[in-house]
C-alpha cells in the first residue's frame, strides 16, 4: 500500500519543516544550541549588529514569535557561547555575532545549503518562484492572522 500524496495545507508545510528541521540539529547536535537559539544566531549575522541588545531582542523576538524576555534568553546563551556580543574594539560594532558566532553561523549555513540544494536545487526556477510567491503570501497571511489576535 502506498501513501497517496500529501495535499498542500499544513500537514505538508509541517512534514517539510520537521526535515528540515532534523537536518539543522544534526548541525546543531554537541554544540549546546538549540534551534531557536540558533535562529537567533542567524538573525544576527544576516541583519548585521543592532544598536544595542534591546533591539535586537526585539528582531529576534519578531521572527521568533515571542517575547523580548524569551528572544533575550536566546541572546544570552549565544553570549556566553561567545557567538554574540557587544563590540569592544569597534570591528563589529553595537550589538551583534563576535568572530566566532560568524564562522559558526557560516560552518552550519554551508552544511544547510548543500543539504536543501540536494533537495530542490535541480527543480524547475519557474516552479521554485510559484512556490516561494505561495509560501510567501501564506506567510503574510499567518503574520496579518497573529498580529490581529494579539
Amino acid at each position: 500500500m502506498t501513501d497517496a500524496p500529501l495535499p498542500f495545507g499544513p500537514q505538508l508545510v509541517g512534514r517539510v519543516e520537521k526535515s528540515l528541521n532534523a537536518f539543522l540539529e544534526r548541525q546543531l547536535a554537541g554544540t549546546g544550541l538549540s534551534e531557536r537559539q540558533w535562529v537567533a544566531l542567524r538573525l544576527t549575522v544576516l541583519g548585521g549588529p543592532a544598536p544595542d541588545r534591546a533591539r535586537l531582542a526585539a528582531r529576534v523576538a519578531g521572527v521568533l514569535r515571542s517575547g523580548e524576555a524569551a528572544a533575550g534568553e536566546c541572546l544570552a546563551a549565544l553570549e556566553e557561547a561567545g557567538l554574540v556580543g557587544a563590540g569592544e574594539d569597534g570591528t563589529y560594532g553595537g550589538y551583534g555575532a563576535t568572530g566566532a558566532g560568524s564562522a559558526f553561523h557560516d560552518r552550519v549555513s554551508a552544511a544547510n545549503a548543500r543539504f536543501t540544494d540536494a533537495l530542490w536545487g535541480d527543480l524547475p526556477a519557474d516552479e521554485l518562484e510559484t512556490a516561494a510567491r505561495v509560501l510567501r503570501t501564506v506567510l503574510a497571511r499567518a503574520d496579518q492572522a497573529l498580529t490581529a489576535t494579539t
